[in-house]
């Protein structure tokens, strides 16, 4: 059984992942595989983080049958959220 911990943690790793692929451009994506593979996730878990980011507006996912990833962009929300983040980051405790 997944933990909260790593749902929330595969959740920011499909972002992170994403959002450096495609470089902040919306119009681009990358297969659920190339997830699978750079995150070293379980289908079922990737399948289930990409169903949450995609109900809170983050992502859009094309799926295969079974409800597999087929590909995964970002949508406008998800950019934003993502620099925000990363803007944080950069300016970082003062």
């Amino acid at each position: 059984m997944v933990t909260l911990h790593e749902r929330k943690t595969y959740r920011d790793q499909v972002l992170q992942v994403l959002h450096e692929a495609v470089e902040g451009n919306r119009l681009l994506g990358i297969t659920g595989a190339q997830l699978r593979r750079d995150l070293h996730v379980p289908e079922p878990a990737l399948a289930a983080a990409c169903t949450y980011l995609a109900g809170e507006g983050l992502i859009t996912v094309d799926r295969e049958p079974g409800n597999t990833p087929a590909m995964v962009t970002l949508t406008h929300e998800g950019i934003r959220r993502m620099e925000a983040e990363e803007e944080g980051t950069a300016k970082g405790p003062a």
